[in-house]
């Protein structure tokens, strides 16, 4: 077994919380469910995905202040929220909120962007500003600044019998420095380093001049961040691929992990669109040859913290048998230990 040059310190996951349309409940439950046990195996993070006008996850902050009340320890964060979709300023007293419910445990990740079929959807999100929107970096900076206890308001003091605050509330002193970018760009990477944020990098990159390989690029834009970030080789860098342990799997299990990973691997072999994105292959085996391959992997040699991503559209059976591999399997593997709850 190679050994890697530091053990891994942080193992999460990240899950998109599926559901039917006909019955909601039970897929946030089920994610709420998921959440749980990850507290129970001992990870240290678990994050969410979300999926706006889709039968996902549409409002992680609301499941997690669920999760707040069914957990103590885990860190709880999103992964990522896309600001283009949000006010900073509503989103910042949503963050705040739930992490005092939370104890301190919220990680807010962020990006910016033009929604996603933005043309069919501006009417509704933004039906009087949808030309003059901004979805650049700016809209992380205002978070970060109402975070950070900036004024969000002229006006302070008493009217009647109600007290106005000119900054957000509450106020948590510190959740700024828990927010994390996801980046997948060189640019993006650069910027989100000399912002002093964390960096959240996925299985999905995109492709720069001269590289065409998904490790190189993901490699080049963490070791980008690092040389922009005030923390230098210390700065956070969590890295997201998909990984599903077959150790403890039935074999009808292990039949449908390899079918959904073949099914994706067309996707891989080249950057795909005009925006040139390049996707990570899924990692499908027995706990011993994904570590060997992890080791393999320039970009994770790079990183101690991962919140490896859970396949879409699998069982909760499915989720548990590979959660419960990761945590006992995997992880130590890889020199992780679980945390004490």
């Amino acid at each position: 077994m190679p050994t890697p040059d530091r053990p891994l310190r942080s193992l999460g996951f990240l899950t998109i919380g599926l559901f039917d349309e006909n019955r909601p409940a039970e897929g946030h439950e089920a994610t709420l469910r998921l959440i749980e046990l990850g507290e129970q195996l001992g990870y240290d993070s678990a994050w969410l995905r979300h999926r706006h006008l889709q039968y996902g996850i549409s409002s992680p902050l609301t499941v997690l202040a669920a999760a707040t009340q069914r957990t103590r320890r885990i860190a709880l964060g999103t992964a990522v929220t896309p600001l283009g979709w949000e006010n900073p300023l509503r989103y910042a007293e949503d963050l705040a909120t739930v992490d005092v419910l939370s104890g301190g445990r919220l990680n807010p990740g962020v990006s910016i962007g033009v929604p996603a079929h933005y043309e069919d959807v501006k009417d509704a999100l933004y039906p009087d500003s949808a030309d003059r929107e901004d979805f650049g970096y700016g809209r992380v900076e205002r978070l970060l600044g109402l975070l950070r206890g900036q004024p969000a308001s002229a006006f302070q003091g008493t009217e009647g019998i109600e007290s106005y605050s000119p900054r957000v509330q509450p106020h948590v002193p510190g959740l700024a420095g828990r927010v994390w970018y996801g980046g997948g760009s060189l640019r993006s990477a650069r910027w989100a380093g000399q912002q002093g944020l964390h960096l959240l990098t996925s299985s999905v990159v995109r492709a720069e001049e001269g590289e065409e390989t998904f490790v190189a690029n993901q490699l080049a834009q963490i070791r980008a961040f690092r040389a922009d970030h005030p923390d230098g080789e210390q700065a956070r860098v969590s890295q997201g691929l998909v990984v599903i342990p077959t150790d403890s799997a039935t074999p009808a299990q292990r039949a449908k992990y390899r079918a959904y990973a073949a099914s994706r691997h067309a996707r891989t072999l080249a950057p795909q669109g005009p925006g040139r994105v390049l996707f990570a292959p899924d990692l499908v085996g027995g706990s011993e040859q994904l570590a060997e391959l992890l080791y393999a992997h320039a970009a994770f040699r790079e990183v101690d913290e991962v919140a490896f991503s859970l396949p879409f559209t699998f069982e909760p059976e499915d989720y548990t048998q590979i959660l419960t591999d990761l945590a006992t399997r995997l992880g130590p593997l890889l020199g992780w230990k679980p945390a004490a709850n």
